[in-house]
């Protein structure tokens, strides 16, 4: 019999880190749904995240994720990816502290500007200099982050399945989350 997830895993992180990537694969090698915080709330709002924070702020929106973060964890066990924004909530940390299980995918600014500097789906780096917004952002959500559960290092020279492997061997050593 395979491993029996018992809490939700929820992939925290910077933008660019592959939270979304290699969530989904994690979900895949523990059998388990994959779900996607900014996804659900494009689905229900019927637009984009960078829509929302155009037309109604990043309060506002921070306001709905938590929502949808805290409607996630009462749901089924599985692998839930969230904006880089959200764990900086100490309401949101302490939900998925209660709730669930932080994995911390943790990356490097080169990787992560790699990664990010050429899309345009990113409104907090809508930014006369983005690279500098990044550092920036980085520095400033470090702290929170580092708050999380579990640490796995988001190497570049690391497949998405590998990451994924590193990050099912780290819920091994906790009994209380993986079976």
């Amino acid at each position: 019999m395979g491993a029996r997830l018992k809490k939700t895993v929820v992939m925290v992180g910077m933008m660019g880190a592959g939270k979304t990537a290699v969530g989904m694969e994690l979900a895949r090698l523990l059998a388990v749904p994959f779900l996607d915080s900014d996804a659900e709330i494009e689905r229900a709002a019927n637009c984009t995240v960078a829509e929302i924070f155009a037309r109604d702020g990043e309060a506002f929106f921070r306001q709905k994720e938590a929502l949808v973060i805290a409607r996630l964890l009462a749901g089924t066990p599985g692998v839930l990816s969230v904006g880089g924004g959200a764990y900086l909530s100490p309401a949101t940390r302490a939900l998925i502290r209660d709730k669930g299980v932080a994995v911390w995918l943790k990356a490097d600014l080169d990787l992560l500007w790699s990664r990010v500097k050429r899309k345009d789906t990113r409104p907090l780096l809508r930014t006369p200099d983005p690279y500098r917004t990044l550092a920036g952002l980085m520095a400033a959500r470090e702290p929170a982050y580092s708050e999380a559960d579990l640490v796995v290092q988001a190497r570049p020279e690391a497949s998405i399945e590998a990451t994924a492997a590193s990050a099912r061997d780290a819920l091994a050593t906790r009994p209380d989350v993986l079976a």
